[in-house]
C-alpha cells in the first residue's frame, strides 16, 4: 500500500526539478490543510503570508547547498510533502524580516512542528529555521527517510510518544533538524 509520497510525489514531473516549488498540491493533504489553516489565521491577524516553498527535490537541495544558501547537503522533510516554508508578504513580495514567533504559535495550534523550536521550546536549538513548519517530529525523520514510516491522516506530532517528540532535545544529540534547510534569501536583504 502506498502513501502520498510514493503515489503522488514520486510520480510528479517536478520530482527531480532543481527549481523552487511553491504549489500546495505537493503537500500531503493533511499537511496542506494545516498550512492553509495557518495562512488563513495569519491573514485574520493582519499578517499576509506567502507559502514560499513546499516540495524540494534533492537536485534543488544540492543547488542551494552549492550556493551557500544552506548548510545541509541532503534534502529532508520537504522532499516528502510534509514541510514548507512560509514567509511574510510585503507588497506581494516574500520577506524573511521580522519576528516569526506568531508562526510558531499558529503552527503549534495547528499541530505542525515549527522550525523555531522543533517542537520543544524549552531548549536552545543550534539550528533555527523560523519560516519552516513540518508534520513530523525530528525523531521520526530517520524512519521517514528510510521509507519505513509515513504519517497517516490522523497523525499529530504533538500527540506522538513523548520520547519521539523530544528525542532531539537530549544533551548527547545535536539539536535542530537535519531535514530543514535554510530558505534562500534575496541577495539585497539587510
Amino acid at each position: 500500500m502506498g502513501n502520498f509520497y510514493t503515489d503522488v510525489i514520486q510520480r510528479d514531473s517536478r520530482f527531480q526539478s532543481a527549481t523552487r516549488v511553491a504549489e500546495l498540491d505537493l503537500l500531503e493533504p493533511t499537511t496542506r490543510r494545516l498550512v492553509e489553516q495557518i495562512v488563513d489565521s495569519a491573514q485574520k491577524m493582519g499578517i499576509p503570508l506567502i507559502v514560499y516553498e513546499t516540495y524540494r527535490s534533492q537536485a534543488r537541495q544540492q543547488e542551494l547547498f552549492d550556493q551557500g544558501a544552506t548548510k545541509l547537503r541532503k534534502v529532508g522533510v520537504h522532499h516528502y510533502g510534509l514541510a514548507c516554508d512560509i514567509v511574510r508578504s510585503i507588497g506581494g513580495e516574500p520577506s524573511w524580516k521580522g519576528d516569526f514567533a506568531f508562526l510558531g504559535e499558529l503552527a503549534h495550534a495547528s499541530g505542525l512542528i515549527w522550525g523555531g523550536d522543533w517542537g520543544n521550546p524549552g531548549i536552545k536549538h543550534s539550528f533555527v529555521d523560523a519560516v519552516h513548519v513540518q508534520r513530523s517530529t525530528v525523531a521520526r525523520e530517520p524512519a521517514l527517510f528510510a521509507g519505513t514510516w509515513y504519517p497517516d491522516d490522523t497523525y499529530n506530532p504533538y500527540a506522538d510518544d513523548p520520547h519521539l517528540l523530544f528525542a532531539a532535545a537530549t544533551p548527547s544529540k545535536p539539536t535542530g533538524s537535519k531535514s530543514a534547510a535554510a530558505v534562500p534569501r534575496p541577495k539585497k536583504r539587510s
